[in-house]
């Protein structure tokens, strides 16, 4: 049914894409952008996707043994292949990646990629509860203080005692997975400020393109690329992001006065944009980044990576 929806969405933009010109309209904004524009925003990119290879290197630096190079590649073509992977398919790129570099295990890949997208869903929400508009300023604190505190007890909880291994066979792989995500929410010492680095770097490189494609504020460049995001986060999707993506930036534009047919097509450009940045980042990284083959003995089963009776740290 997901995938269903996922097709309807994307054919629906398509359908508005190629009625009444619009595609066109599309073409006259890109042609019209600065050099300068596409140069700051293409540069704000680069600059997030350094964000977050420092991010992986960071939590895997024990694996890694000091190659950011290769921790940057897994991070360009996970990126490029989430962008074009329909069905969140190319999320299952970074676990193989981590496996097939570091000889990361894919339980314990598995569990990181889910800290890190929680993190960004935290971050994302946290910033959408303190400044959109028209909350009123009690659910908006309650918003804030619920997010950050959710944030501070999952970590706390995944890395207590517990005895699920003892709870039956299903039970026992659970309590794999948990400590696994223990694992991630242990391993990476600067996780939340590589986060919120790389989505303060990333928010403003869009809404800079936004405004620009607008002809518009600052500020309204921010509320369509927030809105943007939040609709990238939720379970259902467009082919590619497509459809989703444009809908939540066009949404958010409507309290500045920017009518959803403009917010539309100026989304769909933005999100063209992104999708370019990511292809070519990670074609250069699969081109001109060697990937280095995990080292015998690198790691050892996640059986023995943590105990499921691990005391609190």
């Amino acid at each position: 049914m997901k995938r269903l929806v996922a097709i309807v969405l994307t054919a629906a933009l398509l359908a508005w894409l190629v009625s009444n010109d619009h595609w066109r309209a599309l073409a006259l904004s890109f042609a019209q952008l600065p050099a300068s524009v596409l140069a700051l925003a293409g540069l704000g990119f680069a600059f997030s996707y350094v964000l977050r290879g420092l991010r992986v290197f960071d939590e895997f630096r024990a694996d890694a043994g000091g190659r950011f190079a290769a921790c940057l590649r897994i991070v360009l073509i996970h990126n490029a292949m989430v962008n074009v992977v329909p069905f969140r398919g190319g999320e299952a790129a970074f676990p193989l990646l981590l496996r097939q570099t570091f000889g990361t295990p894919l339980a314990r890949a598995v569990a990181s990629l889910f800290w890190f997208r929680l993190q960004d869903a935290l971050v994302v929400g946290v910033v959408a509860a303190a400044v959109w508009p028209g909350v009123p300023l009690a659910l908006r604190a309650a918003g804030v203080m619920g997010l950050l505190l959710f944030a501070l007890v999952l970590p706390r909880w995944a890395r207590s005692r517990h005895d699920w291994a003892e709870r039956g066979a299903f039970a026992a792989r659970l309590g794999k997975l948990r400590d696994a995500f223990a694992d991630s929410t242990r391993h990476a010492r600067f996780g939340w400020l590589w986060t919120v680095a790389n989505w303060s770097v990333k928010l403003a490189s869009q809404a800079l393109l936004l405004a620009s494609l607008l002809h518009a504020g600052l500020a309204t460049g921010a509320a369509g690329a927030l809105g943007a995001e939040l609709a990238a986060i939720l379970p259902i999707q467009g082919v590619a992001g497509f459809g989703t993506y444009e809908a939540g930036a066009a949404a958010a534009l409507l309290p500045a006065g920017i009518a959803f047919e403009d917010g539309l097509r100026a989304a769909l450009a933005l999100h063209l944009f992104v999708i370019g940045c990511a292809l070519g980042a990670g074609a250069l990284a699969a081109l001109l980044i060697p990937a280095p083959k995990a080292r015998a003995g690198a790691n050892v089963p996640l059986s023995n990576e943590s105990s499921s009776t691990a005391p609190h740290p």
